[in-house]
């Protein structure tokens, strides 16, 4: 009995996460072959691209910090999320990175004038990928982030539990015990010497 509702629970939970494994077996190909990529896809961070303008008619006062400012201006626009700010530039603009899931947003800020240019990052899939792969952490502050992040925990608990279920339905079927250690042991070996000589 407990070895059927380790196999269903082990194809189950893989079915539920295949998009999750799918994602990053592909950012870490896409990280693994990033030169030969970009000779095809292109080099560098994708250009922005103008999606729209508009003006942000509240007040700050003198001296306020970029960091507290841009919350106000993504909240003007429906644009609330996870975010960095970039020091002043000379003529006092402040470019905030709204960081959506597939296309970043960059909003740039004018004090003086209260101009609001709105662009997009350009569609590059090797550049989208790795994205997803380094996104993390609780410390954003925003829900959708600590979501996603609590997914991403669950799939680090699923490898950890796919692993250790293979290992007893490994043992449990005598015929494949030869096999599957031959299997097992060398994978060792090869795990080992990669970390004695890399």
């Amino acid at each position: 009995m407990f070895s059927k509702i380790l196999r269903r629970t082990h194809m189950y939970l893989a079915l539920f996460l295949t998009p999750w494994v799918l994602m990053y077996t592909l950012s870490t190909f896409v990280m693994n072959h990033r030169h030969e990529l970009e000779g095809v896809l292109g080099k560098g961070q994708p250009a922005w691209e103008k999606e729209r303008e508009t003006r942000y008619d509240g007040a700050f006062p003198p001296g306020a910090d970029p960091k507290s400012i841009a919350p106000a201006i993504l909240a003007s626009l429906g644009m609330e999320g996870a975010h960095t700010v970039a020091k002043p530039a000379d003529d006092g603009s402040i470019a905030i990175v709204r960081q959506f899931a597939v296309r970043e947003r960059r909003v740039t800020f004018r004090p003086a004038t209260g101009a609001v240019t709105i662009e997009r990052r350009a569609f590059r899939p090797n550049f989208v990928l790795e994205r997803f792969h380094r996104r993390r952490g609780y410390d954003r502050g925003y829900a959708a982030d600590n979501a996603w992040a609590f997914s991403v925990d669950l799939v680090v608990a699923a490898i950890l539990f796919w692993a250790l279920s293979g290992l007893w339905l490994w043992w449990e079927l005598k015929i494949t015990r030869t096999l599957g250690g031959i299997a097992l042991f060398g994978g060792i070996a090869v795990f080992a010497m990669f970390l004695r000589t890399t």
